[in-house]
């Protein structure tokens, strides 16, 4: 028997890693369910899901050099989602409302302390700015030498 992708088989659980769950098939024959192919939900312990001895009822995702793929959770009916922005949820139910324009009051004027710190940040920030380039230029004349 040829497994082909999108076969439905039943198999039993013979191992389970922290990555997937292995299923012995018919014919003697094992495949694989990664953890991310458990369920529609996140997975964080295989184990919480499945367990070693368990039937289950796997589809064939992928069947290359021999390694066969299975999943679980493309047999479950995905659970439906309102309103999700993956879905492309998120329908206005009506036109939103015109928000009037309410008109902001300009800032309060700034203090003499508040000037005088704006000017102080401005010099010290253009002088460490001049320092820098002196220095730069000092050390390329001193290598030239």
């Amino acid at each position: 028997m040829e497994l082909t992708v999108g076969a439905i088989l039943e198999g039993k659980i013979k191992t389970i890693t922290n990555f997937g769950a292995f299923v012995a098939l018919p014919e003697n024959k094992t495949g694989m369910v990664h953890i991310s192919e458990v369920a529609n939900a996140y997975v964080s312990d295989i184990r919480q899901h499945l367990t070693e001895g368990q039937d289950v009822k796997v589809v064939v995702i992928g069947n290359e050099n021999g390694k066969i793929n299975l999943s679980i959770k493309r047999l479950e009916a995905k659970p439906q989602r309102e309103n999700s922005p993956r879905e492309g949820g998120f329908r206005p139910a009506a036109k939103p409302a015109r928000r009037e324009a309410v008109p902001t009051p300009p800032p309060a004027p700034k203090t003499a302390d508040q000037l005088f710190e704006e000017k102080l940040k401005a010099f010290m920030s253009e002088s460490d700015s001049k320092l820098s380039s002196i220095r730069a230029d000092h050390r390329t004349k001193s290598r030239r030498r």
